[in-house]
C-alpha cells in the first residue's frame, strides 16, 4: 500500500514539475518581447523534465520497463508530447500488469 502511494506522489509531483516548468518561464516573461529562440527554449523545457524522469528505465533490467521504453520512443517519434506520454503510461502499466 505504501509503496502505492509513493507511486501516486511521484507522478503527481512529475507533473506539478512539469506544470511549473512550463508556467512560471512564461509568468516571469509575459511582459518581455521573446525571441523564436527564447520561445523554443520555453517550449523544450517540459519535455526535459520528463526526460530526466524516464531516463532511468533506460537502464532498467524489467523486461516489461524496456518494452515499454521502445514503445514511448516510437510513440514519440510520430506523435506530439501528450499522446507520448498517455501511451507510455498506459503501456508501462499494462505491461508490468502482464509480466
Amino acid at each position: 500500500m505504501m509503496e502505492q502511494f509513493h507511486t501516486v506522489l511521484t507522478i503527481l509531483l512529475m507533473a506539478t514539475a512539469t506544470y511549473l516548468t512550463r508556467t512560471v518561464g512564461y509568468v516571469a516573461l509575459r511582459n518581455r518581447k521573446l525571441s523564436a529562440r527564447s520561445m523554443a527554449v520555453l517550449e523544450a523545457v517540459p519535455g526535459c523534465v520528463l526526460i530526466s524522469v524516464i531516463a532511468p528505465a533506460f537502464v532498467s533490467d524489467q523486461p516489461a520497463d524496456l518494452i515499454a521504453l521502445a514503445i514511448t520512443l516510437l510513440a514519440a517519434m510520430r506523435l506530439s508530447m501528450f499522446p507520448t506520454v498517455v501511451i507510455g503510461i498506459a503501456s508501462a502499466g499494462v505491461l508490468r500488469h502482464l509480466m
